[in-house]
């Protein structure tokens, strides 16, 4: 890991940046449209058109790149986000948030991607899983120290805008002025949905169902905590405690999820985040124990990301997994655009506690189809299984891929090891027996 820090420094810098001003602004405008009397509903529709934006983007990114090459899609992007983000305050019409969001999700999808095919691009087949690691580790810092930024100045005023597009700006030049040029992008085996489908169903379902409850995360909780009443110191906590929990969780289920069923696993986190949705329902009048439903939830949640990932590539082919990474990111693309606005009319129609009461349902959906699924398939063997590799939703489609190549070959090289560890005890065995 130090090895990586050491020559990716530039690069984890700029995306820690990078994740501040996102993380910043998902939860900045959260809090003002609520101060400036946008509905439930009108909110759920901004914070849905990041999703769209950036769905879009990791369908269009690639050839971008193709075309002009990694430096420029980067830095013209860019500049589109803090431009976008000076723009909000000055138009404050929900129509106007909408179309910015949409340009925001797709600039930062397309930055992702760029910044994280530099970063596949560095990293060896010695040091891929903790360069992994680190880029996540970074990410999620990113979205929590951006919530402390929130109680700096009032965020009625113009400061709290021009922090993240400031932010967004720095974070190019240690990217920048570090990287080197990186191979054009290959094209990609197509997988269609039916075809993803058949090959997990567990896998699609669950990742539809998480895209909507990370996005109800990402965005609509700054809208919950301000229709709820927080004040303003509570809003960052109560935001923050999601991604503290989604942190410290990742690698006890990760290392769970190599030792056991991933089903099993998957229905107890779904079922344990879903009964604390619940908790927050009904004792939401206690701050404390909404830092606490939040730090579950965010806690058991994310890391299903990379569990439904993890279990869907236990049935794939290594030359498939590509191609079913596209096809799971789009499913949870398109469960990201669903979710905010399910859960802003929800709230529109039950108040605040829609909220939870939309979480719940979708989490403990999942756990009821998870446990289905275990009666209509056996449980793969140990040795058929691909490796854990914690990923934040956030992550693009290099990422994912990155990911699941570096899990399978990491399953590959351990299964080997052991064959050939067992060859070896049988042939001692054997010597001693003459």
């Amino acid at each position: 890991m130090l090895t990586v820090i050491r020559t990716s420094w530039p690069l984890l810098l700029g995306m820690l940046l990078l994740m501040l001003g996102n993380g910043l602004q998902g939860s900045l405008l959260g809090v003002r449209g609520s101060t400036l009397g946008f509905s439930s509903v009108e909110m759920s529709l901004v914070m849905s058109a990041y999703f769209a934006g950036f769905l879009l983007a990791s369908r269009v990114t690639p050839d971008m790149i193709r075309r002009v090459g990694h430096v420029r899609v980067f830095a013209a992007l860019g500049s589109f986000v803090s431009a976008a983000l000076l723009l909000f305050p000055t138009i404050q019409d929900p129509i106007a948030w909408i179309i910015g969001r949409v340009v925001i999700g797709f600039c930062f999808c397309g930055v992702y991607v760029t910044a994280e095919s530099w970063l596949n691009n560095s990293a060896t087949n010695e040091n891929r899983g903790q360069a992994l690691s680190a880029y996540m580790i970074v990410q999620m810092l990113g979205i929590i120290i951006a919530q402390g930024l929130l109680v700096v100045p009032d965020p009625s005023g113009y400061l709290l805008f021009v922090i993240p597009s400031v932010l967004v700006s720095i974070a190019f030049a240690p990217i920048l002025l570090s990287i080197s040029p990186t191979p054009a992008f290959e094209s990609t085996k197509r997988m269609t949905l039916v075809e993803l489908y058949k090959t997990s169903p567990l896998g699609c379902v669950g990742m539809f169902l998480m895209g909507s409850v990370f996005a109800a995360q990402f965005g609509m909780a700054a809208v919950y905590a301000t229709e709820a009443g927080l004040s303003i110191g509570q809003i960052p906590i109560f935001t923050a405690a999601f991604y503290v929990g989604a942190l410290i969780f990742q690698y006890p289920v990760g290392w769970l999820s190599d030792r056991f069923d991933r089903r099993v696993l998957i229905a107890l986190s779904a079922l344990i985040a879903g009964l604390a949705s619940l908790m927050g329902m009904f004792f939401g009048g206690n701050f404390y124990v909404l830092v606490a439903a939040a730090f579950l939830i965010g806690g058991l949640s994310n890391p299903l990301y990379s569990l439904l990932i993890a279990y869907t590539n236990d049935f794939l082919q290594h030359e498939d997994m590509a191609a079913a990474s596209a096809g799971l990111l789009f499913v949870n693309g398109v469960g990201a655009i669903a979710g905010p606005v399910i859960i802003g009319y929800a709230m529109q129609v039950m108040g605040p506690p829609g909220y939870f009461i939309l979480l719940a349902f979708v989490l403990l959906a999942l756990t009821g189809y998870a446990f289905y699924r275990m009666t209509q398939r056996r449980a793969p063997s140990s040795d058929e299984t691909s490796a854990y590799q914690g990923m934040m939703p956030t992550a693009s489609p290099v990422t994912v891929e990155f990911a699941s190549e570096w899990a399978i070959e990491t399953a590959e090289a351990e299964a080997e090891a052991e064959a050939e560890a067992q060859d070896a005890a049988e042939a001692k065995k054997e010597a001693g027996a003459v």
